[in-house]
């Protein structure tokens, strides 16, 4: 089954390192690009490059460099004309050895913003102007779950065919993919209980992404699509840390149906990150994790499109929900 990703996000799962490939419709004001691995036991320093190049030692408008090397660390930096500019330094290291992370940068007006695990980390003020970067590249010791380029508004001309991605062992390759601009402004870092309006209802095609982290302490939480007006959930999801399943189900008329528990792989484990995309389709929800097809789920709601709820709640920090 084709994973069909979202308006304005364009995931790539478990790429081979060292990983250079494109920026998506070059990089812009507004853009955010995630990026979930886990660091090696053995780290001493891994690297993102915003890279004016595909080549390895093409010029670099933002290094970001993590060192463990004695005095912990991260180095920022830039490239010009083969030449390493002065360095900013900050002398804390939000990463540890062996442990999963979320980095994310995002692309403001006059500088990068980088978050970590939720976090505000650094700015890094625009050296080289944005409009340079080509590619991506990302290389060290680490692994990387996923890259996601979000956001933005690049021009019609500025918008490249994605290369397929290696989606990793026993995942079909994804086809290339356009990446128009974000039909809606995404929200970063919410509370929860979450609770968004789905305008317009819950229209055929409609995507939502949800990105998160599971904490070592969760023993549950719960994703309803709800009808405002009535209540009813026409599809909860509800991991169960507690007991290593993924319920599914929905509410009518005060009564909760009948659950479906079946998943070919669980992708919620405490400690994790996830990344869940659920699209509706004409018959049914289809939804994927981390890139691959979770399960899907038949409407039992004859109206589904009047859902315009969407409801988060329980044991999970989220970074990102688009709807």
């Amino acid at each position: 089954m084709t994973f069909v990703p979202a308006p304005g996000y364009q995931p790539t799962y478990n790429p081979i390192l060292p990983y250079s490939s494109p920026i998506p419709g070059g990089l812009s004001v507004g853009m955010s690009i995630y990026i979930q691995g886990e660091t090696n036991e053995h780290m001493r320093r891994f690297a993102v490059n915003f890279a004016m190049g595909p080549e390895p030692e093409a010029d670099i408008a933002f290094h970001f460099n993590p060192r463990f090397d004695g005095w912990d660390k991260v180095v920022f930096n830039s490239r010009q004309s083969g030449q390493w500019n002065e360095e900013e330094r900050k002398k804390s290291m939000p990463f540890k050895k062996g442990e999963p992370f979320e980095l994310v940068v995002m692309i403001m007006q006059e500088y990068y913003k980088v978050m970590v695990n939720g976090n505000p980390f650094y700015e890094f003020g625009h050296r080289i102007p944005i409009q340079a970067v080509t590619h991506l590249q990302v290389d060290g010791d680490l692994t990387v779950r996923s890259i996601n380029f979000i956001g933005g508004n690049p021009t019609p001309n500025q918008m490249p065919m994605a290369p397929p991605a290696y989606p990793g062992p026993g995942v079909a390759p994804q086809p290339p993919v356009n990446l128009p601009s974000m039909e809606g402004a995404p929200v970063f870092n919410p509370p929860v209980p979450y609770t968004g309006k789905l305008q317009g209802g819950l229209m055929t095609r409609r995507t939502i992404i949800i990105k998160g982290f599971v904490p070592s302490s969760a023993k549950r939480f719960a994703i309803n699509f709800k009808v405002g007006l009535t209540g009813e959930v026409a599809l909860h999801i509800n991991p169960r840390l507690d007991e290593g399943v993924v319920v599914r189900n929905s509410l009518q008329n005060g009564a909760w149906g009948s659950e479906e528990r079946n998943v070919s792989h669980n992708p919620f484990s405490r400690g994790e990150f996830f990344d869940l995309s659920i699209r509706a389709g004409t018959d049914r929800f289809k939804v994927f994790a981390n890139g691959r097809h979770l399960f899907d789920f038949s409407h039992r709601l004859s109206a589904f499109q009047t859902v315009d709820i969407l409801e988060i709640t329980g044991d999970v920090n989220l970074s990102y929900v688009q709807i």
